[in-house]
């Protein structure tokens, strides 16, 4: 457990350390420590072993830790988290050392235990993905009868939708995604490294719900309105970043919204069908009507 708790207290720091622009030595100690018996750590650490620590994220995470005399310690501005991915890293990490069998923990979280198959890629990925290596593999399209095509991709990004994770890449000229569950054969050619083009993938993905689809497909302008119930759940769980509150009363809530409408965002506005109703745009509400008429036919 020693190695698990090195990796938690560095994320601890970053955390700490993203919330305020200065934090103290002494703070920044008493936050850590405080944290570390919450997680059954009950040694405190000290001031060397923080200085270790800072050197430990710079080598493990390339993230510069500074000190301002006066002000205490901060992160450097070059440092740029804006999906907050060593929040969501260390619960899940949190979650990991808890479901430890040795600890008796597991007794009290109930994990999910549905998960796709084909996982066992991700190594091969994110090592193809880092240094730039061709991949190639067979890819099952299940929307075509489960016809199987050869592909040869030269991937850039990993990212995670729903519980399965995607490759994204470019095939000959064009950007796309895969599903890794759907990938077989994989094999990286480790002889042919590619020289990446710069891309931005905040920008990429800031319009989409889900897994990104077409560049060419437009950014929409979206009203939705649900019940008082299920508008208190996508209050507190937001369906995109862009999402306001339009207006809300005791029996309704009305959001905004903009970005793409793709077949995943569709079926999380299906997801709270019980309440739903598509203000705009109209296309939006056809399509949701088209569903619901299909769907009452199968069910007559």
């Amino acid at each position: 457990m020693k190695k698990f708790n090195v990796i938690a207290r560095l994320l601890l720091i970053i955390r700490r350390l993203k919330r305020n622009r200065f934090v103290s030595s002494e703070a920044l100690l008493d936050y850590i420590n405080k944290e570390m018996r919450i997680r059954g750590e009950y040694d405190n650490i000290s001031q060397r072993t923080l200085q270790r620590d800072f050197a430990l994220i710079r080598e493990t995470f390339g993230i510069e830790i500074s000190h301002r005399k006066g002000a205490g310690h901060y992160i450097d501005e070059e440092y740029h988290d804006p999906n907050n991915y060593y929040d969501t890293l260390l619960n899940d990490f949190d979650l990991l050392c808890a479901l430890d069998a040795d600890t008796g923990k597991d007794k009290y979280i109930l994990a999910e235990h549905h998960r796709p198959s084909g996982n066992n890629y991700l190594p091969e990925l994110i090592y193809a993905t880092k240094e730039s290596r061709l991949i190639e593999f067979d890819y099952t399209l299940v929307r075509q009868n489960n016809k199987i095509i050869h592909k040869c991709l030269r991937p850039y990004f990993l990212k995670e939708s729903n519980q399965r994770w995607y490759i994204i890449g470019y095939d000959g000229n064009v950007l796309k995604s895969f599903g890794v569950e759907r990938m077989q054969n994989l094999t990286v050619k480790m002889d042919c490294k590619f020289k990446r083009e710069e891309i931005n993938a905040d920008e990429l993905f800031k319009d989409c719900y889900g897994i990104w689809s077409q560049t060419d497909m437009p950014v929409e302008d979206i009203e939705v309105e649900y019940n008082a119930l299920d508008g208190a759940f996508v209050k507190t769980l937001p369906i995109h970043h862009s999402q306001k509150i339009i207006y809300e009363n005791e029996n309704t809530v009305r959001i905004g919204l903009k970005l793409k409408v793709t077949n995943d965002f569709v079926m999380e506005l299906l997801s709270r069908s019980n309440s739903l109703k598509v203000i705009k745009p109209e296309s939006l509400r056809q399509r949701i009507k088209d569903i619901y008429t299909e769907a009452l036919k199968r069910n007559s």
